[in-house]
């Protein structure tokens, strides 16, 4: 159920980013390019999250898929982070976000390994 919920956060994020672009954060103006971007990360995100939620009915049995999912959503946290030491403070759904991809996605992962070596015994 913890899943299905996380899962929720890159599911509406990205289909959110896809319908508004740029403006989702608060961009207005963005150049054809940038907002072509966002919509593309947007559904990168969106995509990461439905296959977390599709892990979900037989989660022990995805656990090389479920390590990947959270070793990509590290990668983005740690770039995210990498733009607040370097821009300094970012929005708070942002700093949801790096909490979710740095502290929440690595203890599912913890979590789900666990599930899995007890459905192996």
């Amino acid at each position: 159920m913890t899943v299905a919920l996380a899962s929720l956060v890159p599911i509406s994020a990205g289909a959110a980013g896809i319908l508004l672009g740029a403006a989702m954060v608060g961009v207005v103006g963005a150049s054809a390019d940038t907002d072509s971007h966002f919509r593309y990360l947007s559904g990168l995100l969106l995509g990461l999250g439905i296959v977390f939620l599709a892990s979900v009915p037989r989660i022990e049995r995805y656990a090389a898929q479920f390590r990947l999912l959270g070793l990509l959503v590290v990668i983005g946290g740690l770039a995210r982070l990498l733009s607040l030491c370097l821009r300094g403070d970012p929005s708070g759904p942002a700093l949801f976000a790096l909490v979710m991809e740095l502290a929440v996605t690595p203890g599912l992962v913890l979590w789900q390994s666990r599930i899995t070596r007890l459905a192996l015994r």
